[in-house]
């Protein structure tokens, strides 16, 4: 992750003249790093910003800013570009805190862009990010529906069901396709991608695909909104969901679960509610990092760490200005923003890592479903269409996705203890 740091960002702050002093507290954040500013020196950089912002040295924190200003760049290599966000998820903290002490120009909010159906299918398909959980989930699901008539998957995903046109496909090649009918929430994390239409429009597209592939299918809508409590949305009411019990009940969970409060056991609540429902399986995807430290120093070097390797990816096929680059490293940008710049309830991105939520499912009373020689087959197939640098490993009870080495997302697949065969 060690590359040389030349390059300006977009953002530029005022005040350049705080750094001309000689010995201040800045000079210890810089030592050894002048002249070679690689990674290691940019989260360093970072770490004194932050420092500074939470023991309210608003000079220092200036002075910081305005160096990784002049390093950072959102056309740079991927260390550059990387911090460039972190710059504005600072900066963007610290005017909520400071809103007339940290002055700066150009605006720091990062644009939300609605993508087409099309363009989604782009984004998932870009590098292995989704996609890896798409392939490892069905192969399980394909494989504890098989022999059942009906199969009712609820799904709980923030990439509004691109995983399901493989499936269908796939329950299409069997002798008599068993009917599929599928439950989503009304209501998803409010974070990219983002759709420019409805969840309804997704079904009626779903259906067509469906009934082209002659597979009996139902799509439903079910509401999750609960205004009462912010804290408590996405979650699940069962009397919502029109369970049947000649149906196969399938749970998917894809980079959903760490957008539930742990803090009031949204988690626990949740995995409780599954179940009580005695599912078939259920699959969990996400990110395999922790985020959800209280110390803001402690979230920038996990963040800084592990999301360098979206943007270390990319640059391996797309050139620095291709403007799908820019636009899936802006969505990156989007969850740094709430990682860094806000805390309490506003802080909703809340990640654990999958060695974690393996114990809390086994807490649960969940007990985990080994992925098969055939699911790690097909998801190495997966990754030869991709660069070399992505692979996968098994780790206890996950299937895990790694960049050079570095774990990137999980997948795990669980059914209640006390389930009948």
């Amino acid at each position: 992750m060690k590359a040389e740091m030349r390059g300006n960002t977009s953002i530029s702050l005022q005040n350049p003249t705080l750094f001309e002093t000689h010995q201040t507290p800045l000079s210890g954040a810089l030592n050894g790093c002048l002249g070679s500013l690689d990674g290691t020196c940019l989260e360093k950089l970072l770490l004194h910003c932050a420092s500074a912002l939470e023991s309210n040295d608003v000079t220092l924190a200036q002075q910081v800013m305005w160096v990784l200003n002049n390093v950072a760049s959102s056309v740079g290599d991927p260390n550059q570009r990387l911090t460039s966000w972190f710059l504005r998820a600072l900066i963007s903290r610290a005017s909520m805190v400071y809103p007339t002490s940290i002055n700066f120009s150009g605006s720091s909010t990062i644009q939300r862009r609605l993508m087409s159906v099309t363009e989604l299918a782009g984004y998932v398909d870009l590098i292995p990010w989704h996609r890896f959980g798409f392939c490892a989930s069905n192969s399980a699901i394909l494989k504890a529906i098989e022999g059942f008539p009906r199969v009712h998957i609820v799904d709980f995903s923030i990439t509004h069901c691109m995983q399901w046109p493989t499936l269908i496909d796939e329950l299409a090649k069997r002798p008599k396709p068993p009917s599929l009918r599928i439950s989503v929430p009304s209501s998803r994390p409010p974070v990219p991608p983002l759709l420019n239409v409805s969840t309804e429009e997704v079904g009626l597209r779903l259906g067509n695909f469906a009934k082209f592939k002659d597979v009996p299918f139902e799509f439903h809508v079910f509401d999750s909104s609960s205004p009462k409590d912010q804290q408590q949305q996405h979650l699940i009411n069962p009397s919502l969901l029109n369970l049947r019990d000649d149906e196969a009940l399938v749970i998917n969970c894809q980079h959903w679960l760490r957008f539930l409060s742990d803090e009031q056991k949204g988690r626990d609540n949740f995995l409780n509610t599954i179940k009580s429902l005695n599912p078939q399986i259920i699959v969990v995807v996400d990110e395999d990092s922790d985020l959800s430290a209280s110390s803001l120093s402690s979230r920038i070097t996990t963040c800084f760490n592990y999301l360098w390797i979206p943007f270390d990816s990319l640059e391996t096929f797309l050139p620095k200005d291709s403007r799908q680059r820019m636009e899936y490293e802006s969505d990156i940008g989007h969850k740094i923003e709430n990682i860094i710049g806000f805390e309490g309830v506003q802080r909703i991105e809340r990640l654990e890592s999958g060695i974690k939520l393996s114990q809390r499912c086994k807490n649960a009373g969940f007990l985990s479903i080994p992925f098969c020689e055939e699911t790690v087959k097909e998801v190495k197939g997966l990754l030869d269409e991709h660069a070399s640098g992505w692979g996968m490993k098994r780790e206890e009870d996950l299937l895990v996705l790694t960049w050079k080495g570095h774990n990137s997302v999980f997948a795990t697949a669980w059914f209640p203890n006390g389930l009948d065969d």
